[in-house]
């Protein structure tokens, strides 16, 4: 009898029982807004962002309503204006080109390589083609390319670096921190991320000029001194009468359930690479079936995990996740013809300019990924394994299959 997994794909742990505790706090004060405090007393909003500069050793953090609001926000802090050409990755997901869209930039795709990341040569070239002057970097399902390089690159092309941590929160390129390396970061604190709390998100830089400007977008009034990890006051100076409140505020009650989250973030990060090493292991040598490369210099946050199935026919891809679904491994597919849940491409955002990306259309034709909450045991990551390994062999090594509808899952 074929094992089934009979998990979920979608659990996550529990919210720590000092988080509760902190939140009942906040509920029975009833003071939820970040500027709602009495005398002597610091926002839990305001904590939360001291405590995460410090985590990541950034001067400033601003914590908002959510990652795809830290994008947006970062874009106008940095001068994005309405028909700006935006740089970003040919792979990602749709909030990431929304967020240039929703300031009427125009997102440039680049190419990405067989390890997830971004293509350099054509990063080049998408640069001096399109004018772009900005780079949305997107650390897509907690895959770095090689930062250093990187930013060499950039500075040689003149490009301003925003980067999307929305995956790789608690990760490192060479021992640096990332979001660290570019000009501003922005991270995700959505259920499945990280840490949290729903929803919510954070931009960290250290520029002054460019914190001011995303502090008052996100509607701060004129008490942006409550901030106690802002920018000082003189910086505020000659920007906070002509930037927009644009408010995308977190709240005091999201950030309390955060706060106790952010000193587990390194022990999460260190279960969920031995999860994700378990997994890696169990699929090792499987004829037909490429792992992803992962570099000796990036400390990676193994939420996710991806796999290629290189050169298999749609209707192949079809069958194989059909059956993996089937004993209960919820599998998503970037190669699919339309949008499933959340799992989107390049070619399906029509707000986006047409545009042609072989390479990737190539690898994202093969690539599928997974979900790995902290609930999975060792056991569960094995057992998922063993189903992946024999379905890609039976599948893999089978008659050529007529086309498969897949199953839609989250």
């Amino acid at each position: 009898m074929s094992e089934r997994f009979t998990g979920s794909f979608t659990q996550q742990e529990p919210i720590p029982e000092a988080g509760i505790a902190a939140a009942l706090a906040v509920l029975q004060h009833g003071r939820l807004h970040r500027y709602n405090t009495v005398p002597g007393e610091v926002a839990e909003a305001a904590l939360l962002e001291e405590e995460f500069a410090a985590l990541t050793g950034a001067k400033y953090c601003l914590a908002v309503a959510s990652g795809g609001y830290a994008m947006a926000c970062a874009l106008r802090a940095v001068g994005v204006v309405a028909g700006d050409a935006v740089l970003s990755n040919g792979f990602t997901l749709a909030p990431v080109p929304g967020a240039i869209a929703s300031v009427g930039a125009r997102p440039v795709f680049v190419e990405i390589t067989e390890r997830l990341v971004l293509d350099f040569a054509d990063l080049e070239r998408k640069a001096a083609d399109s004018g772009a002057r900005v780079l949305l970097l997107s650390h897509m399902r907690g895959h770095i390319c090689d930062m250093g390089a990187l930013m060499r690159l950039c500075d040689r092309m003149g490009l301003l670096v925003i980067e999307d941590c929305a995956h790789t929160m608690g990760g490192a390129w060479e021992g640096v921190a990332s979001g660290r390396h570019g000009r501003i970061a922005c991270y995700s604190m959505q259920t499945y991320k990280h840490v949290n709390s729903g929803e919510g998100g954070f931009l960290i830089s250290d520029d002054a000029e460019v914190m001011a400007r995303a502090v008052l977008l996100s509607g701060s009034y004129m008490l942006y001194a409550k901030h106690s990890a802002a920018p000082p006051p003189e910086a505020f100076a000659a920007v906070r009468m002509v930037v927009p409140n644009i408010s995308g505020r977190m709240d005091n009650l999201r950030a309390a359930i955060l706060r106790p989250q952010l000193k587990l973030l390194v022990e999460r990060v260190a279960r969920w690479e031995a999860r994700y090493r378990a997994l890696e292991a169990g699929l090792a040598a499987v004829q037909g079936l490429r792992l992803i490369e992962r570099p000796d210099q990036e400390r990676f946050v193994g939420s996710s995990f991806q796999f290629l199935l290189p050169g298999w026919s749609k209707a192949r891809v079809g069958l194989f996740l059909s059956r993996c679904i089937g004993r209960g491994v919820e599998l998503k597919w970037f190669g699919a013809d339309q949008p499933v849940a959340f799992t989107s491409r390049y070619d399906h955002w029509g707000y986006a300019d047409r545009q042609s990306l072989p390479q990737t259309d190539r690898i994202l034709a093969g690539l599928v990924d997974m979900r790995v909450p902290l609930t999975f045991s060792f056991e569960d990551c094995a057992l998922i394994a063993r189903i992946i390994r024999a379905e890609a062999l039976a599948v893999g090594q089978g008659e050529e299959p007529e086309d498969v509808a897949v199953v839609a899952v989250q």
